[in-house]
């Protein structure tokens, strides 16, 4: 049975990143560090964690805010001007979830 449970918040162990963690895609040296709050749990190998956005560094903020302008630019194109003057302003400039699929053992506790 995995160790976390939803709503616990965690932090992304440091740790040397292995060839088989790039080769699957599990851990990069700029995830180290990073803090948020574990949204799901489907097993010890696959924990979503949405990530507090402040506590990244500058590139991946640059990254984020770059993928944000992105995805609302696409929204607001997929939709009609009808469905746009239904929505408010605040739904127009969302701010997307900044999630990442972690294994529980690159995960620490922050109780």
């Amino acid at each position: 049975m995995p160790k976390f449970k939803e709503n616990d918040r965690v932090r992304i162990a440091t740790r040397e990143t292995t060839p088989e963690d790039r080769m699957m895609n599990r851990y990069f040296d700029h995830m180290a560090g990073l803090t948020g709050t574990v949204q799901n749990v489907y097993g010890r190998d696959q924990i979503a964690v949405k990530i507090d956005v402040e506590s990244a560094g500058a590139v991946a903020l640059d990254v984020h805010k770059v993928s944000t302008k992105r995805m609302r630019e696409k929204f607001a194109s997929s939709i009609g001007e009808e469905q746009k003057k239904e929505l408010t302003k605040e739904e127009l400039e969302f701010t997307p979830h900044y999630m990442l699929l972690l294994r529980e053992a690159d995960l620490e506790s922050l109780k």
